[in-house]
């Protein structure tokens, strides 16, 4: 399949990176359409959409025919049997069952052509393609948050993606307006494997009393980090990197330095997910 095919994708999974992915691809002038079980989901992804164009046209990056032509390559849907399409990308919760059986049904209803992507963070392509017929058209594809203005995607292969996919998802990647970066497959790929440090040792110096969350936040700040752990754990969503913290702790056989925070498993448990639920290690309300 040549870049050429690829008319219409199906994002799967309203959420944060969800919604950010299919709002490029709408952008980029493809036919989009952005599924998830939860219509309240789905109504909140148009909303926020809406937003983020209206908050590109007053700086100036977007223009009001950009908006209504996105919009127009929109369309929004909690019907399963409406995902058929050239390209898939899924970005729902970080469990491998889950990702398994959703693939598994996508092939069966989709043609042998269509090409299905992970946004997964942390889990090894080669296990969620695992059960797959055609495990060949099974690829990384890692966008980072916000996905509507990080450039980087991580591009990464599994042990049997085949080169063709590989190569089309990157001209896909650069076709969406990224910097796509080709990975191999392993826990974590590059980004998360080498950030996770940033998050984990940070949380143990909070577990160790060294300091307090504003004070490590402004220190690393200091040093020249655009944004705090804590403050970036906030934004991602406190529940999605401790989901991909343990999956890589997992992952790695439950090597020390990956160990989930249990400062942050409270977070979690309490439901305090961050910007997007108000509270986090900030307040937000």
């Amino acid at each position: 399949m040549a870049l050429s095919n690829i008319r219409k994708t199906g994002i799967v999974g309203a959420g944060t990176m969800g919604l950010g992915i299919a709002q490029i691809s709408a952008s980029a002038g493809f036919t989009t359409l952005l599924y998830d079980i939860n219509k309240g989901s789905l109504e909140n992804a148009e909303k926020q959409i809406i937003k983020n164009l209206e908050k590109g046209m007053e700086k100036g990056k977007v223009t009001k025919e950009q908006k209504e032509s996105t919009l127009a390559n929109l369309t929004f849907s909690s019907g399963f049997s409406d995902l058929k399409a050239d390209f898939i990308i899924e970005a729902i919760v970080e469990q491998l069952d889950v990702k398994q059986k959703l693939f598994a049904s996508l092939e069966e209803q989709n043609s042998q052509d269509c090409i299905f992507a992970s946004n997964t963070s942390s889990i090894p392509i080669t296990q969620i393609g695992a059960g797959l017929e055609h495990p060949e058209r099974m690829i990384g594809m890692h966008f980072f948050n916000p996905a509507h203005i990080m450039k980087l995607v991580e591009v990464i292969s599994g042990a049997a993606t085949s080169h063709e996919v590989a190569e089309l998802t990157k001209a896909l990647a650069e076709k969406l307006g990224k910097v796509p970066v080709m990975a191999k497959d392993s826990p974590g790929f590059v980004v998360n494997r080498v950030a996770r440090q940033y998050y984990v040792e940070s949380l143990k110096v909070l577990e160790e009393g060294v300091a307090d969350v504003q004070t490590i936040d402004r220190l690393l700040q200091s040093a020249g980090f655009k944004m705090g752990p804590f403050a970036l754990m906030d934004l991602i969503g406190v529940d999605t990197n401790f989901s991909v913290t343990t999956s890589m702790f997992q992952a790695f056989h439950q090597d020390g330095k990956f160990r989930p925070s249990r400062i942050q498993q409270q977070k979690v448990d309490a439901g305090h997910h961050g910007r997007k639920s108000g509270k986090g290690f900030y307040d937000y309300e």
